[in-house]
């Protein structure tokens, strides 16, 4: 009889121990976005109109929030696969961002951080030899996307913005680049 009460009693208690166990993996539910794609857009001006080049590659990555495993993406982005939807003004690009002697450009975005409903972050984009830095850069956060966008000027780059017919067609100094990190 001893034996048995003995037992049921040693059965409680590992029942209590193992019941109330955390598992030893942090639970990421949560905690992590992990994206599938990512799309660059340059949008801009010119004295005949808009123009907007995209650039879209497939991207698996996660980002691991309020932890020091991961908290940062990098991506290089082949500046000959922009598209302009006009072979001329892919042309200009690749021209204007000297894609023979940089033919990567890249994005880091690193220090991501919630910020309400949406995210904030640090990021890096090195275009030609040139390294933009924003710092608290928010990013929208949507139910398919993280966005975000920056403004930024060729000169500030030191690159000329494109112009044609002797200058009678112009590309404004300004631009602006949007990027869409889509979750899996």
């Amino acid at each position: 009889m001893y034996s048995r009460i003995s037992i049921i009693g040693l059965g409680l208690v590992l029942l209590i121990l193992f019941g109330s166990a955390k598992p030893i993996l942090p639970i990421i539910e949560n905690n992590t976005i992990i994206i599938e794609k990512l799309e660059i857009e340059i949008q801009g001006n010119s004295t005949i109109g808009k123009y907007n080049c995209s650039n879209s590659l497939s991207y698996r990555d996660t980002i691991y929030l309020n932890s020091n495993i991961k908290n940062s993406l990098k991506s290089e982005i082949a500046m000959n696969n922009f598209d302009c939807g006009n072979k001329i003004m892919e042309k200009d690009l690749r021209t204007t961002v000297k894609a023979n002697k940089f033919p990567k450009s890249s994005v880091t975005i690193t220090n991501i951080k919630p910020f309400g409903n949406n995210y904030k972050c640090s990021l890096n984009f090195r275009i030609t030899d040139k390294v933009i830095s924003y710092q608290n850069l928010v990013l929208k956060n949507n139910k398919e996307s993280l966005e975000g966008s920056v403004n930024v000027n060729f000169s500030n780059i030191d690159l000329e913005p494109p112009t044609k017919m002797g200058g009678i067609i112009k590309v404004k100094d300004e631009f602006v680049i949007y990027f869409n990190l889509y979750k899996g």
